[in-house]
């Protein structure tokens, strides 16, 4: 049985002693036999289709790390027999790049196309990434760029308007297990797990191909250990840090998740998000203020408390600081989720500031304007205020609108929580409102 460090011609570097990463030996020679991904190879997805019509375009591969990046790109060159030409955005120079982009020219000219795969191509500034596009366009590379950054925010538009962007997703657990199935016929016997540790195993991966080859890899050298345990596993791997970017895509997409799951009223969910975040090393007071913008977007005036909750969580946790402090905050989204919802507060700002913007500059009506002074008085102002506070119901029923501006409606509370309440108020002053106007007009 062989061993995975035994001396196999097939498996040595130059060397002839330092046997070649598992990955690496692993590593697809078709792709068919790419493990996941169908939504982007099979026979009807973008790139079967593509090479089903050998019409090949340039492409954005967009997905986490170790989901299959480069070796799709190096098997895309491989079935269009395309030079395959590798560049890294973090190490590659314009002097570089420059040379790559005249050893293409020169091998277009013998009869034989350069795909160029560019590793984080999202690291390159706007004006590098514009110096692809002549090359692309004549002709010179057909480009393959991935990244793991959202290409909307990263790429600009003219290198998008020229490449269609796929979408790469993290591997799927039966995926994992399909890749360490692989890897034990490649080592020539199964992992020594029970079932519960090879589970924890593929979930120690999160999704990522070349780390579970990585952790397979440490396991197939442990020497006469028996059937390990999840215990004896966790405690001889290290987990597989979680995928967190504090200023990219991830800090994005998880506080979305949290704030659409208490705008959903799933208070289980919330805490998952507001968790992973923190787990991460999400900063505690970006998620307190973040808190407190859902009480103000999502509840509004249906639990007016909701925001006051956000902001007690939030001094609890910098009197406290962390980790129990973090508790405030998870007190708070758990409030959040089930309060009663509206965002009509929130809509009626949006539409008054809207109104505001397209009436310029319409100054109030006079009879609401203060007059100081003789000359003011002498022009109108504040001739005809009502004071409510005299009128009946408390209520004058005047128009606070500039003159000649229809009145606006912006404030629609819904039929839940304390905008019940609120609703009625409404209802209530548009009543009398309308019943002052209709005695106006009758007079």
């Amino acid at each position: 049985m062989p061993d995975l460090f035994d001396p196999n011609p097939a498996d040595e570097t130059a060397d002839g002693r330092t046997p070649r990463p598992l990955a690496d030996r692993l590593r697809p020679r078709r792709l068919s036999e790419v493990i996941g991904q169908e939504q982007v190879l099979g026979p009807d997805a973008p790139l079967g289709a593509m090479l089903a019509a050998g019409s090949l375009s340039s492409l954005i591969l967009w997905g986490p790390p170790g989901v299959g990046k480069t070796t799709i790109a190096r098997l895309l060159a491989d079935e269009t027999d395309l030079h395959f030409e590798q560049i890294s955005a973090i190490f590659t120079g314009v002097p570089d790049l420059r040379k790559v982009f005249e050893a293409a020219k020169l091998r277009r000219r013998n009869g034989r196309g350069t795909l160029l795969f560019v590793d984080e191509i999202h690291r390159f500034n706007k004006a590098q990434q514009d110096g692809f596009l002549p090359h692309m366009e004549d002709g010179t590379i057909l480009l393959v760029g991935a990244t793991t950054e959202n290409p909307s925010f990263e790429l600009n538009a003219a290198l998008l308007s020229r490449a269609q962007v796929l979408i790469l997703d993290r591997l799927s657990p039966a995926d994992l297990e399909r890749l360490a199935q692989r890897a034990e016929a490649e080592l020539g016997r199964p992992l020594p797990l029970d079932g519960p540790a090879r589970d924890a195993l593929i979930g120690m991966a999160d999704g990522d191909g070349r780390a579970l080859l990585n952790l397979i890899e440490q396991i197939a050298a442990w020497k006469g250990e028996g059937r390990l345990t999840v215990e004896t596993l966790t405690q001889r791997l290290m987990k597989r840090a979680a995928k967190y970017d504090k200023s990219g895509d991830e800090h994005y997409n998880l506080i979305s998740a949290l704030h659409k799951s208490v705008r959903g009223s799933d208070p289980d969910a919330a805490l998952y998000w507001l968790a992973r975040m923190l787990t991460g090393g999400e900063d505690p007071r970006y998620l307190a203020r973040r808190i407190t913008r859902m009480a103000v977007e999502d509840i509004g005036l249906a639990d007016p408390q909701a925001q006051a909750v956000c902001l007690q969580a939030w001094e609890s946790y910098e009197r406290l600081g962390s980790p129990e402090g973090e508790l405030a905050l998870a007190q708070a989204v758990t409030y959040l989720a089930l309060a009663p919802k509206s965002n009509a507060g929130y809509v009626a700002y949006k539409a008054a500031m809207e109104a505001a913007r397209k009436t310029g500059s319409e100054p109030p009506p006079r009879h609401i304007l203060n007059a100081p002074t003789r000359l003011m008085k002498e022009q109108g102002f504040g001739a005809g205020y009502a004071y409510d506070h005299d009128a009946e119901d408390g209520f004058s029923g005047q128009d606070y609108f500039p003159e000649g501006m229809k009145r606006g409606i912006y404030y629609l509370p819904v039929d839940r929580g304390f905008e019940r309440e609120l609703k009625k108020r409404v209802e209530f002053f548009a009543g009398l409102r309308a019943k002052r106007k209709g005695r106006e007009g009758g007079g």
